[in-house]
């Protein structure tokens, strides 16, 4: 377990002989210190003290106002920075992280040469952490702030936490002030006290935190971003800028993940690019897919769309120097034997098709028609961004021989909205118009089929929803639309209306 602290002394870096520098911000009506550099620690400053203390013990000191958004900006960018180390990165408060560095140690050396690299990179990067090894978060904690760069064993906690303050174990600031009063003042006055006695007086928290550092007391990370199912990494030598060559990196880095998705019976469908900046800066690049895949033609031309598609957003700058490409989200990937045609799957290559045009255009560019539970033809279908192509051949039966269907009973264009028609209606109540009059011509009836009753949705519409009948209409000249009564006769005051709703090719 790897905790880093920043600090702000690297603003005072490019200024050797700088006087303390101080950040304050408004604290319960009263201007506190919440952060300062070494200097400032040195003159026997402190977090929470009050400002105008500050001046009266130190009147030099430089005073910047806080921003905590940008704090915040900065830690995210360490955070994702920390990440070519190990992917279980945590947040811990406003001023620190957390690593879980299990499993991950192998690949650079040893936990020494490991925490030395951390400190070292961020330290030529402008930025002054304190840093140390444990076997638990809460002595990590506690030996970053008061014994930084320490590497300390299971068997070691005890003795290494023993000198420390009782700020060291994250108690509340009341707490640590009560237990002085009785002349408890590091940790090592707690560990062979009587745990009930003490739980009594001073709360369940006290043993918590004592249990958490000795490493008794289990306390799992919340990694700050999901951890990849699949991963594989190049770190290269020469830090590299042009498009070309990261499309090239990527292709080789999901030709080895296809070896890892065979074994599983799987293939992605969330993909996540990451270029680790020589400068520190990372860019992630997500690609989803319609359908699982594991090709890695397909995922290296889904990378290209995407890198064309964020252009001039992906700086360079001097180059990347770690590329790392991950699968997030996984699904069974099923084989289909090819027929005699040659074509196995025509669903794969529309899917294809559709994760390019996705990727350069974005997930709202393509829609299908998506059936909707309702009688009424208008609601019968929607517009839905695509999202799943295996799903739609299933439902489609894109998969099997297309046989000829038997002529629709419904038009195939449907107007998006019921156009207003005067009709003449002989046969009533029920019957079919005799001519109708739409958008200025009169069309007489020489043919007519119906009715099809399609009760009101009333569930949508209220109470006052009217029951339509369609009628399949040819006039003389054999044009054929497709019309419906809108009510019934006697179920409205007026008279029913009439509208054309469709056109038969």
């Amino acid at each position: 377990m790897a905790r880093t602290k920043w600090g702000v002394s690297w603003l005072s870096r490019k200024r050797p002989d700088h006087p303390p520098l101080v950040f304050v911000d408004r604290i319960q009506n009263a201007m506190r210190i919440v952060a300062l550099d070494i200097c400032g620690e040195k003159a026997g400053l402190k977090r929470g003290q009050g400002l105008a203390e500050a001046r009266a013990m130190r009147p030099g000191i430089e005073i910047i106002a806080a921003d905590p958004a940008a704090d915040k900006g900065l830690l995210t960018s360490l955070a994702d920075w920390c990440d070519r180390y190990t992917p279980l990165v945590a947040m811990d408060g406003a001023n620190g992280l957390y690593l879980d560095i299990s499993g991950c140690v192998h690949l650079h050396g040893s936990e020494k040469s490991l925490l030395t690299d951390i400190l070292s990179r961020l330290f030529r990067l402008g930025i002054e952490v304190r840093g140390a090894i444990s076997s638990s978060a809460g002595l990590s904690w506690a030996m970053a702030r008061y014994r930084p760069g320490e590497i300390i064993g299971h068997q070691e906690a005890e003795q290494a936490l023993s000198p420390l303050p009782l700020a060291a174990l994250r108690l509340p600031l009341e707490t640590i002030e009560t237990l002085a009063r009785v002349g408890l003042k590091t940790v090592g006055d707690l560990i062979h006290l009587p745990r009930a006695p003490l739980a009594r007086r001073f709360g369940p928290s006290v043993l918590l935190r004592l249990d958490q550092a000795l490493g008794f007391e289990d306390e799992p990370l919340s990694p700050r971003l999901p951890v990849a199912s699949l991963s594989a990494e190049r770190r290269l030598a020469s830090p590299i800028q042009d498009e070309d060559d990261i499309l090239g990196l990527t292709l080789q880095l999901a030709k080895s993940l296809r070896q890892s998705l065979e074994e599983r019976e799987e293939g992605g469908r969330l993909f996540e690019l990451v270029l680790f900046r020589v400068d520190g800066k990372v860019f992630r690049i997500r690609a989803a897919t319609s359908a699982a895949s594991k090709n890695p033609e397909r995922i290296a031309a889904l990378y290209r769309e995407r890198l064309q598609a964020i252009h001039d957003d992906l700086d360079a700058g001097y180059g990347f120097e770690i590329l790392r490409l991950s699968v997030l989200k996984t699904e069974r990937y099923v084989a289909i034997q090819e027929d005699f045609s040659g074509k196995s799957d025509q669903a794969r290559s529309l899917s294809a098709f559709a994760d390019r045009v996705l990727a350069r255009f974005g997930p709202e560019s393509l829609s299908m028609l998506v059936l909707q539970e309702s009688h009424v033809p208008e609601r019968a279908t929607a517009f839905a961004p695509i999202a799943d192509i295996a799903e739609l051949a299933v439902q489609q039966r894109l998969d099997r021989p297309v046989v000829a269907a038997p002529p629709s009973v419904r038009p195939l264009r449907l107007f998006r909205h019921p156009e207003r028609v005067d009709a003449i209606a002989t046969e009533l109540p029920e019957g079919a118009p005799a001519s109708f009059k739409w958008r200025k011509i009169l069309y007489q009836v020489a043919r007519a089929e119906g009715p099809e009753r399609i009760a009101g949705e009333w569930w949508i519409d209220g109470e006052d929803a009217l029951t339509r009948d369609y009628f399949r209409i040819e006039d003389a000249d054999g044009r054929r639309f497709w019309l419906f009564r809108d009510g019934l006769y006697g179920q409205t005051v007026a008279s029913p209306q009439w509208f054309l709703h469709g056109i038969f090719a």
